[in-house]
């Protein structure tokens, strides 16, 4: 899942370039920067390729992956590429255990997490996920990270993850049958594998679980952007 540090600027760069030309052709009308950016595209996803093959990943079709990009431009400021919002939950038991849910789709293990749903504000959509996932009840104490995910390699798609430190309320500990493989509580040295991104987020959720004052963690700018992890 996660590939060398050339294979995630690879990645990175080629998503990048995506996004560019995606958005450029929702805002031209010349024929002529249409064809450029369609060029853009074609080697963009010829790098999103070449990555996923290097690391050993299920490859990516270029051509597919074109195709792909192509359906999602839109006009207008519709059109205008962001990253995707993931929100997550750091939440402990009495032991100081966290809670992580093995994904059914990856078999990798990570804290409770899923996409912003519109009409929910971050918050709302924590809880809502928690309690899908684990079946726990969850209340969001504060904000403890955004984690920029193709900067820190655990992800292929461009997203940024809000991660809130909560505390459980109420409910049964149980894994969605459809979404989680596994759902369970794990000290800080007796984690599962594989966990994605633990590196990162992992000392400062446990400083929370043990009530330490953390300060919300973000990605600090690069200098240069481009040339940098």
């Amino acid at each position: 899942m996660v590939g060398s540090d050339i294979e995630k600027q690879l990645r990175r760069w080629g998503e990048s370039l995506s996004a560019v030309a995606r958005t450029g052709l929702a805002f031209t009308e010349s024929l002529y920067e249409k064809e450029r950016f369609e060029e853009i595209l074609k080697i963009a996803a010829d790098m999103v390729a070449s990555a996923d093959l290097s690391i050993g990943e299920d490859i990516r079709n270029a051509e597919a992956l074109v195709e792909e990009w192509m359906k999602g431009v839109k006009k207008g400021v519709p059109g205008y590429v962001t990253p995707k919002v993931a929100i997550g939950a750091v939440v402990g038991n009495d032991d100081q255990e966290l809670l992580l849910i093995q994904r059914s789709d990856s078999g990798v293990w990570l804290y409770p997490t899923g996409w912003a749903d519109i009409g929910y504000s971050a918050a709302e959509v924590v809880v809502k996920e928690v309690e899908e996932e684990t079946g726990l009840k969850v209340l969001p104490e504060k904000l403890i990270a955004v984690l920029d995910g193709l900067r820190l390699g655990f992800t292929r798609q461009p997203l940024y993850s809000l991660v809130f430190k909560c505390n459980v309320v109420g409910g049964v500990l149980k894994a969605h049958e459809l979404e989680c493989r596994d759902v369970g509580w794990f000290g800080e040295n007796n984690l599962p594998e594989p966990l994605a991104g633990h590196g990162i987020w992992g000392p400062m959720a446990f400083k929370a679980l043990r009530g330490e004052d953390v300060e919300p963690y973000f990605d600090i700018p690069r200098d240069p952007v481009w040339k940098t992890k």
